[in-house]
């Protein structure tokens, strides 16, 4: 990968403008947990709501590098807007952008890049880590599909204007006969539940979504019939990338932190930041949280450049969330008891952390699908 000048550039123009638009609404959010409709519009005056969506359908067309600097600088000073952007862009955008017909790309992606929400679902209360496990359930009718069942921990529930859903259209079980669907808020029977009061990223909107003899004509059908687990497996691919840069904008931003407090917090009549023990911490979290964009910057360069990157991309999710949790951990230890209260933001960035280890597939499935990868690796070169 060339680590070209503008990617610095182009870097330090974002975080200017999240540090100045963005960070000042981050405290506000999070205690009154609500999505805030003037971050949203923030956000959209950039056009980072079409950060993946091409040109010719009116997105920015970034490159998958580019996207995942904005995702991290975003979570470096909010995670809750983080989440929704990466959700929004790598969730809702990419899957019609790569499997939508030409008609569904006209329609919504132009839609999705002015800051129109699309959700994404995917887990169900019975099918968590265990995707193939879908009840709901689209009843092929005369015009279209007849669509019933209910999502769970749905980012941008309540607030999105569309939703992509997995639902089974055939009785054939496991991941065969799971087939994709774009719906449109409005619809008859198409309704969210209430707001999940959340431990963290509580500035997003997460919630039920139910689908109750929801009729779709058929051009509604995302991809082919009986794909639809595969085209969902696919997005969280390129999904986890944003998952790995939320995680890593959050370490940095509690290394930050800690850095700070350790040179103005005394003991014994001098800094923390002298005591070779805080010294210690300080190096592992720098050079974790830089390991891990590292990982990320190949990860998105693999994908920009169609480079398989299943493996890689549960490696960048994996180790950036284990590494935002030892980030924030520490960060609350720097800041003694001070860290426990809301005198300093890393108590938000230890509640925010949890969701990069649980969403978009937690650790453990994370580290099965890297062994699967390797596995399959092995098997061919000795074949």
């Amino acid at each position: 990968m060339d680590f070209d000048i503008k990617y610095r550039d182009f870097r330090q123009d974002v975080r200017a403008f999240c540090e100045e638009k963005i960070a000042p609404h981050a405290v506000k959010v999070d205690q009154d947990q609500f999505y805030s409709k003037e971050v949203h519009e923030v956000v959209n005056s950039r056009g980072w709501w079409g950060c993946v969506v091409p040109k010719e359908y009116g997105g920015l067309g970034l490159s998958t590098v580019e996207y995942a600097i904005i995702v991290e600088e975003i979570s470096r000073v909010c995670g809750s807007t983080g989440l929704t952007h990466a959700a929004h862009n790598s969730l809702g955008t990419c899957p019609i952008h790569m499997f939508g017909t030409e008609e569904q790309k006209k329609k919504y992606l132009p839609e999705g890049a002015k800051g129109k929400l699309i959700a994404f679902g995917l887990t169900e209360p019975e099918a968590g880590s265990d995707a193939g496990g879908t009840k709901s359930k689209a009843e092929k009718i005369d015009d279209g599909y007849l669509l019933n069942g209910t999502k769970c921990w749905i980012t941008s529930a309540n607030v999105c204007d569309y939703a992509i859903a997995t639902a089974r259209t055939s009785d054939e079980g496991g991941v065969h006969g799971i087939s994709s669907f774009v719906l449109e808020k409005g619809m008859e029977g198409f309704t969210a539940g209430k707001k999940e009061n959340k431990m963290g990223c509580r500035g997003s909107d997460t919630a039920y979504l139910h689908f109750d003899d929801v009729k779709l004509p058929a051009w509604h059908l995302l991809g082919e019939e009986g794909n639809g687990f595969k085209e969902f497996m696919i997005t969280l691919d390129g999904g986890r990338i944003s998952i790995g840069a939320m995680g890593i904008g959050i370490a940095q931003a509690a290394l930050e932190i800690a850095l700070k407090v350790s040179g103005s917090r005394m003991e014994n009549g001098k800094p923390v930041s002298r005591m070779q023990s805080i010294q210690f911490k300080l190096a592992d979290m720098a050079t974790k949280v830089e390991t891990a964009r590292l990982l990320m910057y190949k990860t998105a360069w693999m994908k920009d450049n169609h480079i398989p990157f299943t493996k890689i991309s549960a490696m960048c999710k994996l180790y950036a969330s284990e590494v935002c949790n030892f980030n924030t951990y520490h960060a609350i230890g720097i800041c003694g008891m001070d860290g426990l209260t809301d005198k300093y933001p890393a108590e938000r960035y230890f509640r925010d952390m949890k969701l990069t280890e649980i969403g978009e597939g937690t650790s453990e499935i994370q580290r099965m699908v890297i062994a699967r990868e390797a596995l399959k690796e092995m098997q061919a070169q000795m074949a």
